[in-house]
């Protein structure tokens, strides 16, 4: 599915190239267009990421919990998402380090996958590729 049309600026498109090459390979991950307009990357119909564009800014949220959205915010760069940050969703700064974010984009699908999907990649060893 191509949601270029969603993000229109060249740094709108670019995360949302970037954040695509992080979580497509992942196992049953679906792009989709939330009824705000935001693009998200789903597993079992439950968001993990959600990327969006308003003026200009480029926006790039994910799943987390509260201690590990705490810890990012100290250490900078992350902030709490407005709307869902009680529930541990932390925001990107941009432009993001991009190697630290991949990983915390798998530690997000890891925490949305149903059991059955987590241990699949487990097993394969793909949480690091």
């Amino acid at each position: 599915m191509s949601n270029d049309s969603q993000l229109k600026s060249e740094r709108g498109i670019d995360v949302l190239k970037r954040t695509r090459r992080i979580c497509m390979p992942l196992p049953e991950v679906a792009e989709n267009v939330d009824g705000f307009g935001h693009v998200v990357f789903q597993v079992g119909g439950k968001t993990f990421v959600r990327l969006g564009e308003h003026n200009g800014h480029v926006g790039l949220s994910f799943k987390s919990d509260l201690e590990t959205q705490h810890l990012l915010i100290q250490q900078g760069g992350y902030y709490r998402t407005p709307y869902v940050g009680q529930h541990g969703w932390v925001s990107a700064e941009m432009p993001p380090d991009w190697d630290a974010l991949a990983d915390l984009l798998k530690e997000a699908y890891l925490r949305t996958a149903p059991k059955k999907l987590v241990k699949r990649l487990l097993e394969s060893g793909r949480e690091n590729g």
